[in-house]
């Protein structure tokens, strides 16, 4: 096969339907954070178990990722996403119907392997299917399904907060029905074109076996460890901020602002406006020039969001603006970004692998810091707060400093040579 490969007529309707898995994404990490809250009065969860429950969620999630995207790569985007949206919808019920902390721990290991699987193979498909010269617009519509979800979270539990126990149910059969009917329209979906010639090229110079092995051996030598290892740490860095504020956002406005879970969803409603204009603004400059100038000013608001209560002792009305201003910066030095890095630096063949190796390591730094950040949010904010600001300092510098000069690889090829790579500055302007 030669050319370029063909691509379907509606990349929109990919771009929406392979997103939708950032949107449960942050459905399952928003709920599972909220609901263990409600759950606490009546199923008995202590601090301990609610923090390695949600490590134990980040942790199969890194899993998740590292295995399904290589599966991705070796069998195909389609026969991956639908395994894991069915594999979600039964960890939605479990979770659902639990009426014991073991069931919540099954229902966690499942949730968490499932959506794992499905974001890098997904993110995968929608670059792919991208035209030339609007991938990162397209995959950084991505990030605005992620805000919706975690708008649309936030805002079921400012309507069923009150429930105690049932609310949580309710939050947890929200994911599952979104799951069902995201599954439902994604068997209308083809294949990756780009894939399916990649695979085919690649076929036709080896066997099978020795593709899989020789295109996994690449990705951990240069030029693509310098950018597997760039992009892990800067999303590893930012993951442990963000997760924090997905998984423990409604116990430190319960514990340290004083509010009720349905007072903390009204706050959090104020994030839909601010996060879908912050998106779509990104989506705008993303494939410019503009493209560092805004991550420099994402990155000083992310930095001013998590000092701001670390300054004035959690205040709720820091929190507050630490919820929204991280909002508005991470549209343009976050997990957006990031997603457009893994689709830019990695060729067709390698590109579901290193997305889930980089997810998988990031989500593996924030499982381990998720054990011990309720622990931190009760007894000692201050030193939490210390450690968020830093790891937001630190994903700032690896980006600009190291990811922003990284070159880009072609994309439908297993790997290419250094005359046709750019760097990614080169590449939007």
């Amino acid at each position: 096969m030669t050319g370029s490969p063909t691509r379907t007529a509606r990349p929109w309707k990919t771009a929406f339907l392979a997103g939708m898995a950032s949107y449960l994404d942050a459905a399952v990490l928003i709920s599972t954070g909220t609901a263990l809250v409600l759950y606490r009065p009546t199923i008995g969860i202590d601090d301990l178990q609610f923090g390695l429950l949600s490590s134990l969620l980040t942790l199969c999630f890194a899993v998740g990722a590292l295995f399904g995207g290589r599966l991705g790569d070796r069998f195909g985007r389609r026969t991956v996403y639908s395994v894991t949206l069915v594999g979600l919808i039964v960890a939605m019920g479990v979770m659902a119907l639990a009426s014991s902390v073991p069931m919540l721990f099954v229902g966690v290991v499942l949730a968490g392997l499932a959506i794992g699987a499905d974001l890098p193979v997904s993110l995968a498909l929608i670059a792919e299917d991208s035209p030339e010269g609007q991938k990162g617009r397209f995959v950084a519509f991505s990030a605005i399904l992620w805000l919706v979800g975690i708008s649309a979270s936030n805002g079921l539990s400012a309507v069923v907060g009150g429930m105690g126990e049932l609310g949580g149910r309710i939050m947890f059969a929200h994911v599952g029905v979104v799951a069902i009917v995201v599954l439902l329209l994604r068997m209308t979906l083809p294949e990756s074109p780009e894939w399916l010639a990649a695979r085919a090229r690649r076929a036709a110079q080896e066997d099978g076996e020795r593709i899989d092995l020789d295109s996994l051996r690449r990705l951990f030598r240069p030029p693509f460890i310098y950018a597997l290892a760039a992009t892990g740490l800067f999303y590893a860095a930012w993951t442990i901020a963000s997760n924090t504020m997905g998984q423990f956002s409604a116990l430190l406005f319960t514990e340290l602002g004083g509010t009720t879970i349905q007072l903390f969803g009204l706050i959090k409603l104020v994030n839909i406006p601010l996060g879908l204009l912050s998106g779509f603004a990104f989506m705008r400059i993303v494939d410019t020039r503009w493209r560092y100038r805004w991550f420099v000013v994402g990155a000083v608001i992310q930095i001013a969001a998590f000092a701001t209560p670390l300054l004035f002792d959690g205040a709720l009305w820091s929190l507050m603006v630490m919820t929204y201003a991280f909002s508005v910066g991470a549209a343009f030095a976050g997990e957006a970004l990031f997603k457009v890095w893994s689709q830019e630096l990695y060729p067709t063949l390698l590109r579901s692998t290193a997305q889930g190796a980089s997810i998988a390591f990031a989500r593996i730094a924030a499982a381990g810091a998720a054990v011990f950040i309720p622990t931190l949010a009760t007894q000692n904010p201050s030193s939490l707060f210390v450690l968020l600001t830093a790891c937001i300092v630190a994903s700032s510098l690896i980006g600009f400093l190291w990811v922003r000069v990284l070159p880009t690889a072609p994309s439908d090829a297993v790997a290419g040579t250094e005359d046709d790579r750019r760097t990614p500055a080169e590449t939007v302007g």
